[in-house]
């Protein structure tokens, strides 16, 4: 059965019976900013810079190793990251949480638990932003705050945005939801600071490369074995992510023949969704991995993937680190 989603990226004409409720949501989003900017909805303003990582779309686009990428550079340049997120499919009694690699995945959310362990930054999350940025500040002694996602979360000032692109699926139809996955409309882009495309960048657009790394053993992360030794061999893929293809187009352009799983974005695995009737590998995403450690049968592996991002992005980026990083905070 199709999901909402196909239709979106196949420009289905069936969605035009969507459109009025994609203008009631237009207005809708209209109305909340009026309200920010109005003062009616209260903004706040932290001690430490922010800076948002988000897209327009809902699915995945590439963020999260974004954010990666982005932690790291920061720390290479004398800065103390620290990480706040939603904490998508957490199920917490309450919030905020911190988050260590080792985190439940059922508590705080799977792409908390991968970006911390792939980091080693001081994280927190909650659906509150501006509660999980307190419990960062109180807790650790970052000296700027990365939101993975957030670009919509208003309640947080911010003092750069970066949106980012599905460089394949673009923006579907073009709509706001449900009639198109836009959550705000296109004009919203000339707003933010830098656009990455994950994938071909256009004009005014940074392009972002997605390099695979090593396959490592889900039970034995000590051992190890380049992709390319899989060439020629049947293989099943499993991902729970935004975009499930796109994994299994990086297993089959190092020769494997996959045999595709998808699940939706957040999928709480189960064994009986890994498990199949054959001895051959099963490959799966480190956002996926974190959830199936515990009932792994050995034959799993993790496919690490890594943002590369353009010597002109880097240059723009300083720019802004040193232009708006460095002005005076007010609490």
């Amino acid at each position: 059965m199709k999901r909402l989603d196909d239709y979106w990226y196949a420009r289905s004409p069936w969605l035009l019976l969507l459109l009025p409720l994609s203008l009631l949501f237009h207005g809708l989003v209209w109305l909340r900013r009026v309200a920010y900017r109005a003062g009616l909805l209260h903004s706040r303003r932290l001690e430490r810079p922010v800076i948002i990582v988000g897209n327009l779309t809902v699915g995945g686009t590439g963020k999260t190793p974004l954010v990666a990428w982005l932690a790291g550079y920061l720390r290479q340049h004398g800065f103390r990251p620290g990480i706040v997120a939603h904490g998508y499919g957490g199920k917490a009694g309450s919030w905020p949480q911190q988050v260590r690699p080792d985190s439940d995945p059922g508590s705080v959310g799977d792409e908390a638990v991968m970006l911390a362990g792939m980091t080693e930054c001081p994280m927190a999350v909650a659906p509150d932003r501006v509660a999980a940025a307190r419990e960062l500040l109180d807790h650790s002694d970052c000296d700027v705050i990365i939101s993975d996602d957030g670009l919509q979360h208003y309640a947080l000032q911010r003092d750069i945005e970066i949106a980012v692109i599905d460089g394949v699926r673009r923006f579907g139809t073009g709509f706001l939801l449900p009639a198109g996955p836009l959550r705000e409309p296109l004009r919203r882009l000339r707003e933010v600071d830098l656009v990455v495309v994950n994938g071909l960048a256009g004009r005014g657009e940074y392009g972002m490369r997605m390099l695979a790394g090593t396959a490592r053993k889900l039970r034995e992360p000590g051992l190890q074995c380049p992709l390319a030794d899989f060439r020629g061999q049947s293989v099943h893929a499993v991902a729970g992510i935004g975009n499930p293809v796109r994994f299994f187009q990086v297993l089959q352009q190092y020769g494997m023949q996959v045999e595709g799983h998808a699940f939706p974005d957040h999928h709480p695995f189960q064994a009986g969704d890994i498990s199949f009737d054959d001895d051959r590998p099963v490959f799966m995403t480190e956002k996926d991995a974190v959830k199936c450690r515990q009932f792994a049968s050995g034959r799993e592996w993790v496919v690490p993937v890594r943002a590369e991002m353009s010597r002109e992005f880097c240059q723009h980026l300083d720019v802004l680190l040193e232009s708006r990083l460095a002005m005076p905070r007010t609490q």
